[in-house]
């Protein structure tokens, strides 16, 4: 049993006790020591399961195949990444004259493949590419610099980079970057007095140009970007997940002010591009399922606004590219991709033919690339890259994922049910085709809900396994997402957060009623905010649920704006010191303060890692110790904590299998599962 302290705090004359505080510290020997023990334990048990060798080896088999990223046009050349199957991670190429060289392979970074490239940047002429690298799943960049033509490593090497872009002007480029952290809190510490630099190739980081900061308001965090004819440098501001201010800045001009543009925190204002002497934003400001906009940039009172493509009727614009002269415009329609093609002045010029209902990607390139690339895919459907013509509306197929499975023996199907409330929810099914429902059927139930993010069909290797083993996979589009715009999200965040977790509840009641499945034959599933998603419904409703896997969760609702980034979520989840009603709120679904003793929680495996700075550790920590005091049962509650990874981003394709083999071990010990493939 994991050892007490008795701190205690105190909201609003409620006294609440943090036994498990000590957690909180991961560099301690105690933490450390505590890890190791439950790790132990969780492998043991893990290692029981006599499939476990089997289950390793078939995930290995399906994630053998060679894929691409989406390419893009720069300076005359064409940039891409690939992998040949079990590379560690993507291998990005450059395309010139139809020669091809790699460019960058992270897998060279390190010995075992943690370290990830996060972001790549060509230079307007074409000769450097920046890039960003971070390791062991942090989300703290370092930033590199190579010459194209030579191959070149330039001696330029910058730190303490995090959620920033590398925006090039000339020689050198701007970009984000935090004071270096006090000793040992690197990955704990709260991120504040974010600052944008100018540097200029060649010189140290310490001579880096200073461009802004915001002294009186060290929570907010800048996001630099410059026109691709580099005359403008465009700053997002933010000081959460939603909403933005913009400033910007006439580089052409040598004694131009930056400019506050907008200063519309509760609304988003994402930069597409600079054309006809106007700065385009895609902006839910007065369109909850978002417009485009133009400003001028030396008349940009919202009176002098133009809108170029105004919000539809139903469906939400999530995304509009400035390429090949043209706007190409995704949208969602019942969190489903569709493209429009639209001219600079808005009119309407027709539409991208796609396979079906899927997941669009892609279409980035440069103001005149007339010949941008864009990839489709859905549960079962693996990407495949299509080269569009912008002046004819033709799409050919560039690349096409090759990967042996039968996938036309499964099918998606999208249903609608009702919530606690009456809202109607959508949810996508993947099964075998001719499935019959007779209550019997395993049901992977993943969900999310949150942060304005939407559940498209995406391809994921890892569910296969699931699919071909007669399991069905449902993924329910629940509020707090952004399917249906900034209403739909807005529905699912503060006061209103229950709602998530009452759809989700309501998703899984609907399978159990039309015989897809019954109470305990559903896997419970979830990352992040997705995690607390699953640990609030296993305290409300763990009757439904045959196993539950919380993964990276936010789980201590009173303390999770303390760390590192943690503040910008409060726009979704409030702030427990705000007030009283707000306390009382997060109170009554934090995971870790609604475990209960007596309650006969089903099989729990929570996961996490020890260089996960976006959702520290110690929210899963805390929980598992609070669940382990307090459940008396057969069931086993688990904890699984990666070395050496973060949040998920850049994770190794072996340390992914090595997780999934663990989580399907789990569920398929839980279920009673004995693998077999067809």
């Amino acid at each position: 049993m994991t050892a007490k302290v008795d701190t205690v705090d105190n909201y609003f004359g409620v006294q609440v006790p943090d036994p498990y505080r000590w957690l909180e510290d991961d560099h301690s020997e105690a933490t450390r020591e505590w890890v190791d023990a439950q790790n132990k334990v969780t492998q043991h048990y893990l290692s029981s399961f006599p499939y476990r060798t089997k289950i390793s080896q078939r995930l290995t088999e399906v994630w053998n195949y060679p894929r691409m990223g989406v390419p893009f046009h720069k300076a005359g050349m064409r940039f891409y990444s690939r992998n040949n199957g079990l590379q560690n991670q993507n291998v990005w190429f450059v395309e010139k004259q139809g020669v091809i060289k790699e460019l960058i392979d992270p897998n060279k970074l390190s010995s075992e493949g943690t370290t990830a490239l996060t972001q790549l940047s060509v230079s307007s002429d074409g000769r450097y590419v920046a890039y960003a690298v971070s390791h062991g799943g942090s989300d703290w960049n370092e930033i590199f610099v190579k010459e194209i033509e030579t191959g070149k490593q330039l001696d330029d090497h910058l730190l303490w980079v995090k959620f920033s872009d590398i925006a090039w002007r000339g020689n050198g480029f701007y970009y984000s970057r935090y004071p270096e952290p006090v000793h040992g809190q690197a990955l704990t510490g709260e991120n504040l007095n974010c600052r944008l630099y100018y540097h200029r190739l060649g010189t140290a980081q310490a001579a880096d140009e200073l461009v802004f900061e915001d002294a009186d308001a060290p929570a907010r965090g800048f996001f630099a970007q410059t026109t691709h004819n580099e005359q403008y440098l465009v700053v997002s501001v933010s000081e959460s997940t939603s909403g933005n201010g913009v400033y910007w800045k006439d580089l052409m001009s040598s004694d131009a002010l930056m400019i506050r543009a907008i200063n519309k925190f509760d609304s988003d204002f994402i930069f597409v591009g600079h054309a006809e002497g106007r700065l385009m934003f895609l902006t839910n400001y007065q369109a909850p399922r978002y417009r485009l906009v133009a400003i001028d940039p030396k008349q940009c009172q919202e009176a002098d606004w133009t809108e170029i493509i105004s919000q539809h009727p139903v469906d939400v614009m999530r995304d509009v590219s400035y390429v090949g002269g043209r706007l190409v415009a995704r949208y969602e329609h019942d969190a489903c991709s569709r493209v429009d093609v639209y001219a600079l002045n808005g009119e309407l010029l027709f539409p991208v033919q796609l396979p079906g209902p899927g997941t669009v990607e892609g279409f980035v390139g440069e103001p005149d690339d007339a010949h941008p690339f864009f990839s489709f895919s859905s549960f079962t459907h693996p990407a495949v890259i299509c080269q569009y013509n912008l002046q004819e509306n033709q799409s050919a197929i560039f690349y096409q994922t090759s990967l042996d499975f039968p996938f036309d023996q499964y099918e998606t199907r999208q249903v609608f049910y009702k919530s606690a409330d009456g809202t109607t929810i959508p949810m996508f099914l993947v099964h075998q085709k001719g499935l019959v429902p007779n209550g019997t059927h395993p049901v992977w139930l993943y969900g999310y809900g949150g942060f304005n993010i939407s559940l498209t069909p995406w391809f994921d290797v890892k569910r296969l396994l699931w699919l071909e083993n007669g399991g069905i996979l449902a993924v329910p589009n629940l509020r707090g997402g952004g399917e249906y715009g900034e209403k739909w999200h807005q529905s699912g965040t503060l006061l209103q957060k229950q709602n998530v977790f009452d759809d989700y509840i309501a998703a899984a009641e609907y399978l159990i009623s039309n015989d897809y499945t019954s109470a305990g034959r559903i896997v419970a599933q979830g990352g992040s905010n997705g995690g607390l998603l699953v640990a609030a419904v296993a305290n409300q409703r763990p009757d439904l649920f045959g196993a539950m896997i919380p993964q990276v969760g936010v789980l201590d609702m009173l303390r999770y704006h303390k760390f590192t980034i943690g503040r910008y979520w409060a726009v979704d989840y409030g702030i427990s010191e705000d007030s009283e009603e707000m306390f009382t709120y997060l109170m009554s679904y934090s995971p870790i303060h609604n475990v209960c003793s007596g309650v006969a929680y089903p099989p729990i495996l929570v996961t996490t890692a020890n260089h996960d700075d976006r959702v520290v550790p110690a929210h899963s920590f805390k929980y598992v110790a609070t669940l382990q005091a307090n459940y008396i049962g057969s069931n086993p509650i688990l904890i699984r904590v990666d070395v050496n990874a973060g949040h998920g981003a850049g994770k190794p394709v072996a340390k992914t299998i090595d997780e999934w083999t663990d989580i399907y071990s789990f569920v398929f010990k839980a279920f009673n599962i004995q693998p077999c493939y067809k």
